[in-house]
Order: C-alpha cells, then structure tokens, then sequence
C-alpha cells in the first residue's frame, strides 16, 4: 500500500479532539479547559431532558447559549462576531427556539464569546452540527466525561492538513473513462477521506486539467434537480477522457461543508420560500464553510504544480493559487439549467460570485436533449 506523509508524526491532542467530536455527535457533553478555567459544552441540537438535567447540576444560573454571527443576525442582532445569551434555565424548547426557529428574536443582551466558548462552537463545526452550543462554567473536569483543552480544538485543523496521506489506490474503470483510477487520502478535515481521481494518463510535470468537487449526495447519487452538481460532475470526467485526461477531487464537503443533516436542514427551509445562502445564514452558518487547502496538498502530493481549472466558483481558483498552485487557465463547467434549480444558480451567481452565464447553460440544456 503506497502513503505518502506530509507533515508531522502522530499527535495527542488531535485524539483528544477527535473523541470529543465523537461524544458530541453522540450527543453527550464534553468539558473544555484553558488557562481562564473549564466548562461543560453540549450541542444545542443535542439538548434534551436527560443531557439538559446534565447540564442544570452545574449551571447555577450561569449556563449560556453560544450563537454564530450568521444566527444572531436572523435573531435580530447585528454582531459580525459570535456571542452568548445567558439560559436563566436550560429549557430544551427555548435553546430549540433559539437555535432553529425562521421567527425566532432576541430580546436580551448579548455578550462577546471567550476564547474557550469559541472552541465549543469551533466543535461543533467540526463535529457538522449546527454552530450553537451552551455552555456552564465548572470548576475542574468532571469524571467520567471526556475533556479536551481549546487550544487542541483551535489548532485542529491545521494539524489535520499537516499529515494528510494517501492511504490506498487502485483503477476504476468509468461509465466514459475506462482508464480511471481512484487515490483515497485521509486528514485534511480530519477523520474524513477525500478522493483523487486521476482519469487517463494526464503529464503531471505539465500543467494538469483539475477539478475540485464537493461531495453532493442529493445531486451526484439521486440526481436532484435543485442542483447542477450531478451533471457538473459527470460532464468533467466525459471532458477529461476526451482530451488529455485530469484530475478530479472528490471533496467530503457536502452541502458547503455544513455537512449532509445540515443540507437537508437548509432543503427545509428552502421549501419555505428561503434561497440557498438565507436558509444557510439562519441555520447559523456563512454563505460557504468550505476550505480548499488541503485539496491544494493533495496535488501536491500527486507532484502536480500547475493546473488548467474547471469551475465556476472564484474561491477554489484563489485557495489553490494562494496554496502555491500555478494557475495556467480557467474553463467554466455547466449543468443543466431547470426549474427547480434556476433560483440556486441565480443565487450562487449574485451572491457568491460564481461565473455563471444563463445562456451558455440554456445551450448546454439545448445539446444535450
């Protein structure tokens, strides 16, 4: 089996954030510490009658309900930064209200996040649950519960890119690629495993076709009519078996990186008259939680260092550029254009930028009737 390392060796404090991720997933509490003391941190998604009960043995009173920007700012507080809001009582229905609810307002004050309440919600992004946790102060760990330090939380992910590697590899012959082969990397976003596909025999010591693709569930398995993504994934692996051959990274980024719960969350809501970047913000979080450094190293690894990229998205063109990458052209990849997901491309191209043109994809439409 062929790994490549890249990076430090082995670390503990990545364990220790990694069985925290997995507690919190499991919907149990985790204590954090730092050098201003230890709290007892529990989702907010995950607060029910037996971990609220948990909680309120230590709260005094004291318990807070971390939020992101993006939340406060549907709940009516206009913050470019998270902040907290005091639980007087850790009622499941209020933090329910708080946390998800589209009418949902803040009256009371608010204050500005410590640095050990922003790795709880820097967890809970990891863990791809929403970003609001509460938090109760306590005085040292609690037995029985895992604890985990912050700055082990803070540092996470850039340990994770440090030792990305491949882990295994071997051809896969493709519906329109035959000569296909799939490389599996582990790290980058921790315990996930990314993908690279290298279709046909592409000269990696001259500038590579790329494509950086984030795993879309609904669109690239069921073929979900409310997003291109399915279509923008198999015309690039048709394109790349017809000319010289490229490479395809196949990204464990679902839903923007909110995670798949969290995209079915948002599908709700868009259901109820949201656009895509509206129901995000009032689930908590920004317009794209997604990094592409770590795709960047990936090639690295492959010893790729120039590409011919194929997106729409300006963020990927500037995170491989910024990681080193030489950037030698850029070609736009297109879906087809439908009812269902005119108001999501309409959105991606007005609010984040993305180079999309509605009469190159009614073409598109038109040729492949």
């Amino acid at each position: 089996m062929s790994k490549i390392n890249i990076g430090s060796s082995y670390r503990t404090d990545q364990t220790e954030v990694e069985r925290a991720l997995s507690e919190l997933r499991a919907g149990r509490a985790v204590v954090i510490q730092d050098a201003a003391g230890s709290a007892l941190v529990a989702a907010a998604e995950s607060v029910d009658v037996t971990l609220g009960h948990l909680l309120a043995r230590h709260a005094r009173g004291v318990a807070a309900l971390v939020l992101s920007a993006p939340r406060l700012r549907r709940l009516g507080i206009d913050r470019a930064e998270a902040a907290s809001v005091a639980l007087p009582d850790l009622a499941a229905e209020r933090i329910e209200h708080l946390t998800l609810h589209p009418s949902a307002r803040i009256e009371d004050p608010v204050r500005a996040v410590s640095g050990l309440e922003a790795a709880a919600l820097e967890l809970t992004r990891l863990a791809l649950m929403l970003p609001a946790v509460v938090v109760v102060p306590v005085g040292a760990a609690e037995p029985g519960i895992l604890s985990v330090s912050a700055d082990a939380v803070h540092n996470y992910r850039h340990s994770c890119l440090a030792e990305i590697a491949i882990v295994s590899r071997a051809p896969v012959p493709l519906d329109g690629a035959i000569d296909s082969e799939f490389i599996v990397f582990r790290g980058g976003e921790g315990m996930r495993e990314q993908i690279a596909i290298i279709v046909g025999k592409p000269d990696l010591a001259a500038p590579v076709t790329v494509r950086l693709h984030s795993a879309c569930l609904t669109g690239d398995l069921f073929g979900s009519l409310k997003c291109d993504c399915g279509d923008q994934l198999r015309r690039t692996i048709r394109l790349m078996a017809a000319e010289k051959g490229g490479i395809l990274l196949y990204l464990d980024q679902e839903g923007r990186g909110n995670g798949i719960a969290n995209k079915i969350r948002a599908y709700r809501l868009q259901a109820q008259g949201f656009d895509t970047y509206d129901a995000d913000e009032m689930l908590g979080f920004e317009h794209d939680q997604r990094r592409f450094d770590f795709a960047a190293r990936m090639l690295q690894a492959l010893e790729v260092r120039q590409v011919r990229v194929m997106t729409n998205n300006p963020s990927k063109i500037a995170a491989l550029a910024a990681a080193g990458l030489e950037i030698i052209s850029t070609e736009r990849i297109l879906g087809r254009r439908t009812a269902e997901n005119l108001r999501y491309l309409a959105s991606k191209r007005d609010r984040a930028g993305h180079y999309i043109d509605f009469d190159a994809l009614s073409g598109y439409a038109r040729a492949t009737d």
